[in-house]
């Protein structure tokens, strides 16, 4: 197959100069499989390939794109859209800054989030992986619903400038399963992400649903008075709010159009909690990373936050020469975060709740319909959903009807952080919508934070 890109991203290349155009064509292909389930049983069962390609082409400050779905078998049909383009660029209003045309100096092949086994993960292996995770917890009254999405992507990058090519390749699963009471009306889900096949894990995500399902069926459900509380926050709520406020807060484009709560004077500042170091690790395949970005940067690892100090604001090219700055390699379809792990043994739901306490703690583990309140403040809200559990000082376990919370993100995670676990997990945070772009983060698999204010409370499920 990479063989087959280059060559279809050269024969590009030269057409593109025999015409006279100066262009960057980025290649971008997917092969997307999704089975959904719906009241205990498949609703939905599809698969889908398709060829992206993005076409820039560059004239002195003008710039002028094209995107076409493509047959790379039709060579005649993408000429016609390199001729499109070209013409494109003479009639584009020029910008007010001199854009970095991509120069590639060396050929980059990366691989290394790419599994050769869950790029041929079968329907029978996805039905199979469903029915382990049900197990004996469905009933009349308890049904399953969720999704299996899997695939692989290849992205690649050529330029007119030189006949290097860019190659990256990865395979990705996202499994959401979700039980849910017809009668009570309660839902719990467990979430998996996987880089490689043997990442899979369905008998983790039934232990994990089985506990769940035992309390919510056997403890008593409750409205939580508003007021402050301490908060375990779950993977699922530590990778979304961590995934919001790194593309919010720190990136550069984004300060500079008001959307981030930091500035340039608070580099070098304790603006976190001492426990958090937020790095963009190239290095991770679980997190499908890239070691190149799209102008042909060699990424490293960069520091978002270190020990709590913000260290700086991610540039990508277009972003940096807009606002003349350096660009730091993150021309990139998604970051590759890994977030620091603490001290706490607790690996495990099982040994949370087993945990000693004394006082009473709210346990999150997800954050549903999260949005920005006000991105120039850090505020965020959202509300509890899908297995929140009320963990009593007595050692009593309730069940929380959902509750709301509008925090900044330095409350979460800030000098309010208590402790963070020792085990760390993957979360995936991939949309399913347009391209395929695998993403996700290594996170502390649990944060507790005090202080958390619950501003409205659900009276019922």
């Amino acid at each position: 197959m990479k063989s087959k890109v280059i060559e279809l991203l050269k024969t590009l290349r030269d057409y593109a100069i025999s015409k006279g155009i100066r262009l960057a064509i980025d290649y971008h292909q997917e092969d997307s499989y999704l089975m959904r389930f719906a009241n205990s049983a498949i609703s939905l069962n599809t698969n889908e390939r398709l060829t992206r390609l993005d076409l820039v082409a560059y004239d002195g400050r003008k710039r002028a794109e094209f995107q076409m779905i493509a047959d790379p078998n039709d060579l005649e049909s993408i000429k016609n859209a390199i001729d499109t383009v070209g013409e494109m660029v003479k009639h584009a209003a020029p910008l007010n800054y001199d854009p970095t045309f991509p120069v590639y100096h060396q050929d980059v092949t990366d691989e290394r989030a790419y599994c050769s086994n869950l790029a041929k993960l079968s329907n029978a292996e996805r039905l199979a992986y469903f029915n382990i995770v049900a197990g004996d917890l469905e009933s009349d009254d308890i049904k399953l619903s969720g999704n299996f999405a899997d695939g692989k992507t290849i992205n690649a990058q050529i330029s007119t400038e030189t006949d290097h090519v860019q190659y990256f390749a990865s395979t990705d699963a996202q499994i959401l399963v979700v039980l849910s009471s017809l009668s009570l009306k309660w839902e719990v889900n467990a979430e998996q992400s996987a880089q490689r096949k043997r990442d899979l894990d369905p008998q983790g995500m039934h232990e994990q649903l089985a506990l769940l399902v035992k309390y919510y069926k056997e403890a008593e459900a409750v409205q939580l008075p508003v007021g402050k509380y301490k908060v375990i926050f779950g993977p699922a709520a530590v990778g979304e709010v961590m995934n919001m406020m790194v593309g919010y807060a720190m990136s550069g484009g984004m300060f500079k159009l008001g959307y981030s709560f930091l500035s340039p004077e608070a580099i070098g500042k304790q603006v976190f909690s001492p426990k958090l170091t937020v790095l963009d690790d190239p290095n991770r395949p679980e997190v499908f990373c890239q070691i190149a970005d799209a102008n042909g940067f060699i990424r490293q690892p960069f520091n978002f936050v270190e020990e709590g100090v913000f260290k700086g604001f991610a540039w990508g090219q277009d972003a940096a020469d807009e606002y003349g700055e350096e660009a730091t390699g993150h021309s990139v379809p998604h970051y590759s975060l890994v977030v620091s792990v603490g001290d706490k043994p607790v690996a495990s739901l099982k040994e949370l709740l087993e945990m000693p306490r004394d006082e009473d703690i709210l346990y999150i583990p997800y954050i549903h319909y999260m949005n920005m309140v006000n991105p120039s403040a850090g505020v965020f809200t959202g509300s509890s959903r899908f297995g929140a559990l009320y963990l009593k000082a007595d050692g009593a376990v309730q069940v929380p009807y959902n509750v709301r919370l509008t925090q900044k993100f330095t409350d979460m995670f800030g000098e309010c952080v208590e402790w963070m676990s020792a085990k760390e997990t993957v979360y995936n945070v991939s949309s399913s919508y347009s391209r395929r772009n695998p993403e996700a983060l290594v996170i502390p698999k649990y944060i507790c934070v005090k202080d958390i204010e619950i501003s409205h409370s659900n009276p019922s499920y």
